[in-house]
């Protein structure tokens, strides 16, 4: 069932009514120019279901029976800029005022079946370009400057329903574009839509047309699946069907088979209840929806499917999962084709996320502390989500005593932060000190100096300079280098 009320006809009317006249003097102007040119235009897709759901956008894309070299010339000298990037897709971008402007000619693409890129081709009318649209909801056209609403296949009562279908069979639409059974999963994780029958039989039949799709269009569509506001719903979508066997098969293989005592929880439950509390704990963050700690909270523990091991006792243990973990993720987003500064922030939390359980009742040293800091470097903060949500004990007691311990390792960061900026935590001599203090010149004994002199720091804390040359003087002289 949707997760949300159904929608009342009248008060998707009412809403499209009022999104058409704040965006009125854009749509009207620019229906009145294709018009006179003789070409059709429709404000059509993602800006028609927003206006029906009452949302607001700054971007307006439309399609036209124009082609592009036409589309562009009646959009010169009266939009602000043009832009023509998508023109090999039929589309010509512009700048109005504060809007976004994207209008492409009638389409009719589709995927050979090996081919990772469509063939496109041109269409003749505007029902054939929302019959290739991918969902109903998004099938629906405004025509301008009449702005009649032009909906040939039921997208309104789908919106009203809240009802993922496609505008013809889902089979020849995810064939056209395989990328639309992801979009599905985006979807319901945006929406909270729920897919029809049909669409899932046909997503689970075709999961492996997937694979001609390019790592980053897999990734984009991954990306803004994650960011939605209820990420567990397309994910387990993705599960549900086998795609994610093909796109993140980490989180399918969480679904481990119980010990027969339960010594351990379920995993894949888990993952997707650390990702729900991680994105409660968001306001803690710059920003939201922050897509590193969310990615970070799904891939904590994918390390320990290959780390399981069943002890003579009957009890699981997973040691070493984390660094395994940090791996496999590296790994994984190196093949969908993330950016290195990503790929390094999501595998260090990852790798980090264990790190917390050794603090105990608070038994660990100034030293300690200093490293776990220097070790999250920029992640701390979204080191702390991910500690912190990563608790999914039912036992209140425990969890409040996690919860009262990470309290206070954090007020020890802060006060240690506020003495000794830990954040950007440096020897108290610097390369020139030490090669003048050692009378040498530079090389790898200066690196060899620089770490003990860093190693010294997080022991005891800052050391004036006479301490720190003292120190130095006493290390060298005994050879420990």
């Amino acid at each position: 069932m949707p997760e949300n009320p159904p929608l009342r006809i009248a008060d998707v009317q009412a809403a499209v009514d009022a999104e058409l006249q704040r965006i009125g003097p854009v749509i009207d102007e620019l229906g009145d120019r294709f018009a006179a040119a003789g070409e059709t235009l429709a404000l059509v897709g993602g800006p028609v279901r927003d206006a029906m759901l009452g949302r607001s956008s700054q971007d307006l894309d439309f399609t036209t029976s124009a082609p592009p070299e036409v589309t562009e010339r009646l959009l010169r000298g009266w939009a602000d800029a043009l832009w023509d990037i998508g023109r090999e897709f039929g589309t010509i971008g512009a700048q109005v005022g504060g809007w976004q402007v994207e209008i492409t000619t009638y389409r009719a693409e589709k995927y050979d079946r090996d081919s990772r890129k469509p063939d496109v081709s041109y269409g003749d009318s505007l029902n054939g370009d929302l019959v290739r649209r991918d969902f109903t909801v998004n099938a629906m056209a405004i025509t301008l400057p009449d702005r009649t609403v032009v909906d040939p296949h039921g997208g309104v009562v789908d919106l009203a329903t809240q009802v993922l279908r496609t505008p013809g069979t889902p089979e020849d639409s995810f064939s056209d574009d395989p990328l639309r059974m992801m979009r599905a999963a985006r979807f319901v994780a945006q929406l909270g839509f729920t897919p029809a029958p049909e669409v899932v039989e046909a997503m689970t039949a075709m999961a492996s047309r997937i694979e001609i799709i390019s790592a980053e269009r897999v990734r984009d569509e991954l990306v803004k699946l994650i960011c939605a506001p209820r990420p567990r719903a397309g994910l387990a979508l993705l599960v549900e069907t086998g795609l994610a066997a093909y796109v993140l098969p980490e989180l399918p293989a969480l679904k481990l088979e119980r010990d027969e005592h339960h010594r351990h929880k379920d995993v894949y439950e888990h993952t997707l209840t650390v990702l729900e509390q991680a994105i409660d704990l968001e306001d803690r963050l710059p920003q939201s929806p922050d897509f590193v700690s969310r990615f970070a909270a799904l891939m904590h523990d994918v390390g320990k499917p290959k780390t399981r091991r069943f002890q003579p006792d009957g009890s699981v243990t997973f040691h070493h999962h984390d660094v395994v973990g940090a791996k496999i993720t590296r790994k994984r987003m190196k093949a969908l084709r993330f950016s290195g500064d990503e790929i390094d922030a999501v595998s260090t939390l990852v790798e980090l996320h264990l790190r917390f359980h050794g603090y105990g009742t608070g038994e660990w040293t100034d030293s300690a502390v200093r490293r776990y800091v220097r070790d999250a470097g920029d992640q701390l903060d979204r080191l702390h989500v991910l500690t912190r949500a990563d608790c999914t004990t039912r036992n209140k007691r425990k969890a409040d005593r996690l919860r009262r311990t990470y309290d206070d390792l954090e007020h020890r960061i802060a006060v240690l932060s506020e003495a000794e900026e830990l954040a950007s935590i440096r020897p108290d001599l610097d390369g020139n000190q030490i090669m003048a203090v050692l009378g040498i010149g530079p090389g790898r004994e200066v690196g060899e100096a620089y770490k003990f002199l860093l190693e010294l720091r997080m022991d005891r804390g800052p050391l004036d300079e006479a301490e720190a040359t003292a120190a130095l003087r006493q290390w060298w002289q005994e050879g420990s280098r």
